[in-house]
């Protein structure tokens, strides 16, 4: 792979080193400790064509300062040190894989670190088979690019094409890919291009003009896409993950703030590249805007539904605090609007009175990523608490079977199969001033809300990492949730599966009483109905059901029916 601005490619025991650093007026590269002085070429990239070995150290000097590769696949150590030349793929591959088509796509997003008690690639590796024993058919990585020290989300990520050490090695990752693919798993692998975390960015060093001054994203510089190798960067780099390691798709992060000049075309392109790989790779979206552009003119296959999850939770919970507002006035009817259409927000007027989003009920199912937790919605909360310590557990049991047989695209927080009840709270592993301020930041954030108790975890002690690892019990509760799950996954592969790719013709979702919901959704190939009751018996479920949960007397329940 061919990097016009950025990264080193190998061929024949020599290296092309690449950084762009237009602004500066001397660039050396520092190999195994010996400087050497860099070419300026056309456009403000350095290049030097030299003798390396995988496994020499390197470091780019500016201006007096050494500094790690921007692109670089491996570092020696931590963000601040040398780069590693990594040889050409050399793994082992045993899978032979040839992709999943995106309508069969049942997603299990996990943290390598909290997945597992070890918290390596290894260690999840191992972990794949069991996941596709239940039915699903994807598993989607928080992400794994390089960030400070050892414990974090990954979303301050800063090295973007380099493997988070404390997770393993390169051949390590891959195995873990081998091994989802082994077991029938696609792999998508969250990347986030809107930001750099606040350590060890050191592209601000050595390119500048990669970032808008005028511009600020919530969580720092924002990105100036206007820019060639700022575009030849992220396109690199989401072919890297896609070739080097054979991920299947990318979820990017946060979209919305991949914005300016460029922007658009930054996305169409990235599109184009990431379709044109076989097999078939997929793309998935953050994107607060509730807009279907991406979706109906750019190709992308998916984008989370938030909606959908805050309409759960709301009816659930009754919180209303925040973004839950506009949700907290009739969740239920929410809920009716979201089975209908998936997005609820498309632009009519709601509670608050800035309006947001588009219609979107013209698209698939397919291209609508429901959940009813995620590591946003768990892990931002102060005492990072799960639906199921928030609210009834039939009730809970019975929105995570209408999340997967539902037509859309569901998606599983790690544990929630197994009714995980420890928390996911945030933690990172910063120090020094930035670490005091991420702590201060962190308590300030939730200091207003009474009915805490206990002061907010500290995000930098290991204390809350370890809170955040999955538990894996093996009592009652968790084989129940696991025969849900399992259930409800067999019931989706054998008839939602083929009726989505079947073609959607219409939906009607009705609401016969305050707390029932009736829908039924229309396909080419036969139609499935479904009657989903959110606090009260239904009087009139339906009758012969492929499926239930919960008793028909119940104030929760769900009965689900497939007609060919």
């Amino acid at each position: 792979m061919t990097h016009g601005f950025w990264g080193t490619v190998q061929g024949d025991g020599e290296c092309t080193f690449r950084l762009w650093a237009p602004q500066a007026s001397r660039v050396e590269l520092v190999l195994n400790g010996q400087p050497r002085p860099m070419d300026r070429q056309e456009g403000g990239v350095w290049t030097l064509k030299t003798m390396a070995e995988p496994g020499d150290s390197y470091l780019f000097r500016i201006g007096g300062q050494d500094m790690p590769d921007p692109a670089g696949h491996l570092q020696a150590g931590d963000v601040h040190g040398p780069s590693v030349v990594t040889a050409p793929d050399r793994f082992d591959w045993r899978a032979d894989w040839q992709g999943r088509p995106w309508d069969e796509a049942v997603i299990y997003e996990l943290h390598v670190g909290c997945f597992t008690e070890e918290g390596t690639f290894n260690a999840a590796a191992k972990r794949m088979s069991y996941l596709a024993d239940l039915g699903f058919t994807a598993v989607e990585l928080m992400p794994v690019g390089q960030f400070p020290g050892q414990r974090g989300w990954g979303y301050d990520g800063v090295l973007p094409f380099a493997p988070h050490p404390a997770y393993g090695t390169p051949d390590d990752l891959k195995m873990l890919v081998d091994a989802a693919h082994q077991a029938g798993l696609m792999v998508i692998l969250d990347l986030v291009m809107n930001h750099f975390g606040p350590d060890g960015a050191w592209l601000h060093h050595s390119s500048p003009d990669f970032f808008n001054p005028d511009r600020q994203t919530p969580w720092g510089a924002s990105i100036d896409f206007s820019q060639d190798a700022v575009r030849d960067f992220w396109v690199s780099c989401a072919q890297h993950w896609l070739v080097e390691y054979r991920m299947d798709g990318l979820r990017l992060d946060a979209v919305h703030q991949i914005s300016g000049p460029g922007a658009d075309g930054f996305m169409a392109d990235l599109a184009t590249s990431v379709h044109a790989l076989s097999p078939r790779r997929h793309l998935i979206t953050e994107d607060e805007r509730n807009i279907p552009d991406l979706r109906e003119k750019m190709g992308y296959d998916a984008t989370w539904n938030d909606d959908f999850h805050h309409a759960v939770h709301v009816a659930l919970t009754g919180e209303s605090d925040s973004y839950y507002a506009n949700f907290a006035v009739d969740p239920i009817g929410d809920l009716a609007l979201a089975l209908s259409r998936g997005h609820i927000e498309e632009g009519q007027p709601r509670a608050s009175e800035e309006r947001r989003g588009k219609p979107s009920g013209h698209l698939s199912p397919t291209t609508f990523v429901n959940s009813t937790q995620t590591h946003d919605q768990v892990g931002n909360r102060a005492h990072g608490d799960r639906l199921l310590t928030l609210a009834d557990p039939q009730a809970v049991a019975v929105m995570h079977a209408l999340l997967l047989v539902s037509p859309y695209i569901p998606m599983v927080f790690m544990g929630e199969e197994r009714g995980e009840t420890n928390p996911f709270q945030f933690f990172a592993d910063f120090s020094g001033d930035l670490g005091a301020a991420v702590r201060k930041g962190r308590a300030a954030e939730f200091a207003g809300i009474a009915a805490l108790g206990d002061a907010v975890p500290d995000p930098l002690s290991t204390k809350t990492f370890q809170r955040s690892k999955l538990g894996w019990r093996e009592d009652g509760p968790a084989q129940s949730w696991l025969d849900l799950t399992r259930r409800a996954l067999a019931f989706r592969k054998r008839h939602v599966v083929p009726l989505l790719k079947s073609g959607l013709l219409s939906s009607d979702v009705t609401r016969p009483e305050p707390q029932l919901l009736h829908a039924e959704w229309r396909f080419e190939g036969g139609r499935l109905a479904l009657s989903l009751a959110l606090g009260q018996p239904d009087p009139a479920p339906l009758q012969d059901p492929n499926l239930h949960f919960g008793r028909p007397d119940a104030p929760y329940s769900l009965t689900v029916k497939a007609l060919a």
